[in-house]
């Protein structure tokens, strides 16, 4: 018999294995909401009902996910949180690289008390905001219109996201502009052809947020949208609530289905979203 690694006796001392067993104490607890969802979306209404509710069901109802497309809109809805989710993730990618680029690369006069201007707007609320943002987006006839969930992606992005990517790109060498400037490049030709592929890890983790903030949006497609075949699926999920309230199964199963392409898109982007926090902030 092989004698026990340095490794597997590192792991049961007292300390580590606390560690351990509050990290899985932690994760039973955040997992429970999502396998309830999860597990009240395959029963019949009858089980949902239940008292003591059970957590595997007798029978499983795989047909709850067909009947959410029959008793709901909600291939409008997807499309609609497709359309919304990508024009915005496109939108901030570029316009806050942008901005990042100018405030970590160029040199002009007042630059860093713009920057912190930039960072002070993340602790503005955004119910201040709200209204004057209605009344122009209804001034200029946008209301019941996908823009206004869109265009202000494309007008600067997050504060947030200009921060991440600013910090990301100071850590990337400035020997590397200087040469390029000696061929002839120009800023923008740096910022696309040697800052941009330097930091697919940042511009995942800012992908990898803006896709769940745009696609959990629920205050803003309820401010501006209307029309039922302009709802994106945080709000349709209301509306479905609202019409089959009492069929919970179905709720759950419309439920789990939005929260799919957000657990897709974070487990394919999981390696670029730790790196890119990770080596976010780190000096030159």
């Amino acid at each position: 018999m092989s004698a026990p690694t340095k490794y597997s006796t590192d792991l049961w001392r007292p300390g580590r294995a606390t560690t351990y067993l509050l990290l899985t104490a932690g994760t039973v607890v955040f997992l429970a909401p999502f396998l309830w969802m999860v597990s009240t979306s395959l029963k019949t209404p009858a089980e949902v009902m239940q008292y003591p509710p059970s957590w595997i069901p007798e029978q499983i109802q795989w047909s709850n996910y067909v009947d959410v497309w029959q008793v709901a809109p909600f291939l409008i809805f997807l499309k609609n949180s497709v359309v919304v989710t990508g024009l915005c993730i496109v939108g901030e990618l570029a316009s806050s690289s942008l901005v990042a680029f100018a405030f970590a690369r160029l040199q002009f006069r007042g630059r860093n008390l713009l920057f912190w201007l930039v960072l002070s707007a993340m602790m503005l609320p955004g119910q201040v905001t709200m209204i004057p943002v209605f009344i122009l987006f209804n001034s200029l006839g946008w209301v019941d219109t996908l823009k206004p969930l869109i265009v202000p992606s494309f007008l600067g992005g997050s504060p947030f996201y200009i921060f991440l990517l600013r910090q990301f790109f100071t850590t990337i060498p400035r020997e590397l502009d200087d040469a390029a400037k000696m061929d002839g490049c120009s800023p923008f030709t740096i910022y696309w052809r040697i800052i941009l592929p330097l930091s697919k890890p940042a511009l995942a983790t800012v992908a990898v947020f803006s896709f769940v903030a745009h696609w959990n949006d629920f205050m803003t497609p309820l401010i501006y949208l209307n029309s039922l075949e302009k709802q994106t699926i945080a709000v349709g999920l209301q509306s479905f609530r609202g019409q089959y309230g009492t069929d919970l199964h179905l709720l759950m199963a419309a439920s789990t289905l939005a929260l799919l392409p957000v657990l897709g898109i974070f487990a394919a982007a999981q390696r670029y979203f730790i790196q890119g926090i990770t080596l976010t902030g780190m000096k030159e």
